[in-house]
């Protein structure tokens, strides 16, 4: 018919049902599916990277079982009993030897006391244990040791004896709070060695030695200061002194043995 346009008859270099869109170059496709791919896997890397970091760097706490957590939390109460008979014999008494030693209890345990309840309060465990009080210092023997009633803990004085030195009044009052803090001291080291023997943070074993050294020097002053007033502790301390001087002299020779292999 005179005016139609021609059907254009189809290239031989294209075969039917074949698109004939332009093929892309290598720079269309590279923007088009390889950067957005290599985007992908950096982002990717990246999230790992910080991950692994995380984990190889991250502050590790103490869990709830920990002996550091256990001594935290046993030894906390162990002082609190201390703190309480040093108030109660500075009542009771115008000795000033006896008030100075229970003011240095009073101030340094109520200090340490202060120091593992923030430790607790970092590492986001409770304060109160779910457990039994040492369960943690499994292998020593005050561990298993049978305690009198009202005792939670070796070392601590029994509810009677709380009274006791409730009632007493100047030279009494000062011989048994001397008798009973020795105990109390001697408990206290044996839980502060527990811990230095199992624990692993460094802030817990630094105060951990400390409260060793200073008790075992205050249990050698009130070993003397009983002396002075013709009493004696309740258990060989001349004894357990020796054995602390001992097993610290054992310690050095280790450590300069060991030193030496430098």
């Amino acid at each position: 018919m005179s005016g139609a346009t021609p059907t254009p008859e189809p290239s031989e270099s294209t075969p039917q049902g074949v698109s004939q869109e332009p093929a892309l170059s290598t720079r269309e496709r590279w923007r088009t599916f390889g950067a957005p791919a290599l985007a992908a896997v950096t982002v990717v890397a990246l999230c790992l990277g910080v991950l692994l970091g995380w984990l190889a760097f991250a502050p590790r706490h103490p869990g709830d079982s920990s002996a550091e957590a256990g001594f935290a939390r046993d030894m906390s109460e162990h002082h609190a009993q201390a703190v309480q008979m040093s108030v109660l014999v500075m009542q009771r008494t115008e000795d000033e030897d006896v008030r100075r030693l229970a003011t240095d209890v009073v101030n340094n345990q109520e200090f340490e006391r202060g120091v593992m309840a923030s430790w607790l309060g970092q590492w986001e465990l409770p304060r109160a244990r779910e457990g039994e009080r040492m369960a943690w210092m499994e292998g020593h023997d005050h561990a298993a040791e049978d305690l009198p009633p009202g005792v939670p803990m070796p070392g601590m004085a029994s509810p009677s004896e709380i009274q006791q030195l409730t009632d007493a009044s100047d030279q009494e009052a000062e011989v048994l709070y001397l008798q009973l803090m020795t105990s109390h001291h001697l408990g206290g080291v044996d839980m502060a060695q527990a811990v230095l023997d199992q624990a692993s943070d460094p802030d817990v074993l630094a105060l951990a030695g400390r409260m060793a050294g200073a008790q075992t020097g205050e249990v050698a002053l009130m070993r003397d200061m009983l002396a002075e007033r013709d009493a004696e502790p309740r258990e060989d301390v001349d004894a357990w002194l020796a054995e602390q001087e001992a097993e610290a002299g054992d310690g050095a020779g280790a450590t300069e043995g060991h030193d030496g292999g430098h």
